[in-house]
């Protein structure tokens, strides 16, 4: 959804029309993401058109980033722990 909505703005039913959802399924995915503000929601007529806001994107994406370097970085020193442990092992075992 997110998908077809950076190429441009989509209506609910547009949005429906590729997955196997129901019309109501799509709409309550819809809001959600209107709730954490990354899509708009507008009355076009009969129609609601939703619009994707990439600045909401993007802070998304720094965030996870963040997270995802703090992580990175304790597997890497994890991962050194579990090396040294192991040297260790194999010296005790001598």
């Amino acid at each position: 959804m997110i998908e077809r909505l950076a190429r441009g703005p989509a209506s609910v039913r547009g949005l429906t029309e590729p997955f196997a959802l129901s019309q109501q399924m799509i709409s309550k995915h819809i809001a959600y993401l209107v709730r954490a503000r990354i899509v708009t929601k507008r009355k076009c007529g009969r129609e609601s058109v939703c619009t994707l806001r990439p600045e909401a994107i993007k802070t998304v994406s720094d965030w996870a980033f963040s997270y995802r370097r703090f992580w990175e970085e304790s597997l890497d020193k994890f991962g050194e722990v579990v090396k040294q442990m192991k040297k260790e092992e194999v010296r005790d075992d001598k």
